[in-house]
């Protein structure tokens, strides 16, 4: 599991990327990239990376569950998952 505190810095993130996506839409449709340099880093959706909804974990994520593959397998086989059963032929 990742720690809190990463956690909590993807979270303000995204939440500073919410908040300043019209903005930065305004300014790159009026061509001034001096004023796109001067927003935030962190307002930039390229610096968001996706991370498993229960454990935090960076690698192995699943887009369209939102969890990362060890968390998606264990609920798969206890059957939280609707829709997933196990493959065997």
């Amino acid at each position: 599991m990742a720690k809190e505190s990463v956690k909590a810095r993807e979270r303000k993130r995204a939440a500073m990327v919410k908040k300043y996506a019209a903005k930065r839409k305004a300014l790159k449709e009026a061509g001034d990239y001096l004023g796109l340099d001067k927003l935030p880093r962190n307002s930039s959706p390229v610096r968001l990376h996706n991370r498993c909804q229960l454990t935090g974990r960076p690698k192995g994520y699943i887009r369209k569950f939102g969890i990362c593959r060890n968390f998606f397998r264990d609920m798969a086989s206890s059957g939280k998952i609707p829709g997933i059963t196990k493959s065997s032929w």
